[in-house]
């Protein structure tokens, strides 16, 4: 993400691959894109098991998922210095192998403390992997074949978030929340060793980058702490700890002194300069808007599926995997679309797409079928690549050619912290939302005591007729708080449509080869 003093090390040209070995390879390349993308969503439908079994709230349980994305965001910006001073082979093996092994200390994990620290260790060796995996494909591949090498490595990117819910469903169902991270064991470590043996004679060149320490430790102290201040605010009763406090003033501090050295450093590791570009910064308020919500939304619907609809964590899981058939349907057609149009209207159609999903999403009520709720998650995956991939072609238009590595790599850390800021946020406002929907409900319910005498009427006692009727009002409490939840998304995602005007339009095409 930024540019180093250096110097060259001795460097032998590879020798290019070809036929059988070369297409294997590729392979081997998307699949551990696939694992590095599938581990982001198969957690999603595994929250309250993980919860009930590590005896923490489900409020808790989304760390497994807030951890990781925000160990992913901070490894990012070191991706280029590791592959510039290591080699990329050597850092993309490394990654993957540490991939596995961390995945490995997730799934037998003895308790919430050890799952956290080893979703933090897997995240960071996660980070590098999906931007490496498509630098070594655009490398290893000629430039008449690195269409098809693209193509293959956007299907993995395509079809990972499909299969995460859907595969962790079954999994978390038959052998327990730990298979989903054991899972991805023999998968990396194998394909880490493969892709150092097979392509040890293609490693890049490597200098004697000097890497930003200041600037990376400012990074590290204002997300970590602006990350446990949103973890932990809400059992720490927010503001009224000083806990929470000094996180605050720690994250705005460290904040405000991230930006002054990166601004005023000669080689920061996160080029923030690409903001003096109003199409780029624009674009990143809405990336972080519109994946937020997106995020969010698609964290808590698993969690109501199971804790208010009962479901089991396969239904809910395959229901959640229903959003991806149409945008693989529908990315293609984005694509082109962004090309031969103003890529602003494509935005505004596919944002105003969701927007209206979302706020039907938003009118739930719990009688509905797998059926009712599934269709609306199915038509909502038509609108994800109309927003997603014109935007990335705005933003990257925007900056200068020179900077299209730094911004792509600014853009992916906010779009993974938008992600785990907005579950984080979201979660807490969920159940803040429920608690109060609850004691509303519980104040202006009508001849409740009638109904406790009904029910101990039926051969209950009083103490489980007052169970009875409390959790038939939890239930509704939790059900306004989703439709809460989904309405505020549908807002944000509207504001967003009418903000993708404000964008510039790019004046000519883009070379995407950098943009992960």
């Amino acid at each position: 993400m930024s540019a180093a003093t250096a110097k060259a090390e001795p460097y032998k040209e590879p020798v290019q691959l070809q036929g059988l070995t070369l297409w294997m390879c590729g392979i081997l390349l998307a699949l551990a894109n696939f694992v590095a993308i599938l581990d982001v969503s198969i957690a999603n439908v595994s929250v309250p098991h993980i919860a009930g079994s590590l005896g923490v709230s489900n409020a808790q349980g989304t760390w497994v998922i807030t951890s990781y994305a925000v160990a992913e965001a901070i490894a990012v910006p070191l991706t280029g210095w590791l592959a510039m001073r290591f080699g990329t082979v050597r850092t993309f093996s490394v990654a993957l192998i540490g991939f596995g092994i961390t995945s490995l200390l997730c799934g037998i994990a003895p308790n919430f403390e050890s799952l956290i620290l080893g979703r933090i260790l897997q995240g960071l060796c996660g980070g590098p992997l999906m931007p490496l995996s498509q630098t070594l494909l655009l490398t290893i591949f000629p430039k008449k074949q690195q269409p098809m090498a693209m193509a293959l490595w956007a299907v993995t990117t395509l079809t990972a978030p499909i299969a995460g819910p859907v595969l962790g469903g079954q999994l978390v169902e038959n052998f327990g929340w730990g298979s989903i991270f054991l899972v991805n064991v023999p998968v990396a470590i194998a394909a880490g060793f493969l892709v150092w043996r097979v392509l040890f004679s293609q490693e890049t060149r490597t200098v004697k980058a000097r890497v930003d320490v200041v600037g990376l430790g400012l990074l590290i102290l204002w997300v970590g702490s602006l990350q446990l201040m949103l973890d932990l605010g809400k059992e720490h009763e927010w503001f009224e700890s000083g806990l929470i406090i000094a996180l605050a003033v720690t994250a705005v501090l460290g904040f405000i002194a991230f930006l002054i050295w990166e601004l005023t450093d000669a080689n920061p590791i996160v080029n923030l300069r690409v903001f003096r570009h109003r199409g780029f910064a624009l674009a990143m308020v809405c990336m972080a808007m519109m994946i937020g919500s997106f995020f969010a939304i698609n964290v808590i619907a698993p969690l109501w599926m199971q804790t208010n609809l009962g479901w089991t964590a396969t239904s809910a899981g395959n229901a959640a995997g229903l959003i991806g058939i149409l945008a693989i349907v529908a990315a293609p057609i984005a694509s082109q679309l962004a090309v031969r149009f103003d890529p602003r209207k494509v935005i505004f159609c596919g944002v105003m797409w969701l927007a209206l999903i979302t706020f039907m999403r938003s009118q739930a009520n719990t009688d509905m079928s797998f059926g009712q709720i599934g269709i609306w998650i199915f038509l909502a995956g038509a609108g994800m690549p109309f927003f997603f991939m014109p935007l990335i072609q705005v933003s990257m238009g925007a900056v200068n050619p020179e900077e299209t590595a730094s911004a792509a790599g600014l853009q992916n850390f906010i779009r993974t912290m938008a992600g785990a800021v907005a579950t984080s946020f979201v979660a807490t406002a969920w159940e803040n939302s429920a608690n109060a929907n609850h004691a509303r409900l519980a104040e202006n319910m009508p001849n409740a005591q009638g109904a406790i005498d009904l029910i101990t009427g039926g051969g209950l006692s009083p103490a489980a007729a007052l169970a009875t009727v409390n959790n038939m009002v939890q239930g509704q409490a939790i059900m306004l708080a989703t439709n809460e939840i989904f309405t505020g998304a549908a807002v944000i995602f509207a504001l967003c449509a009418f903000m993708a005007w404000t964008l510039p339009k790019p004046k000519s095409a883009v070379d995407m080869s950098n943009v992960h």
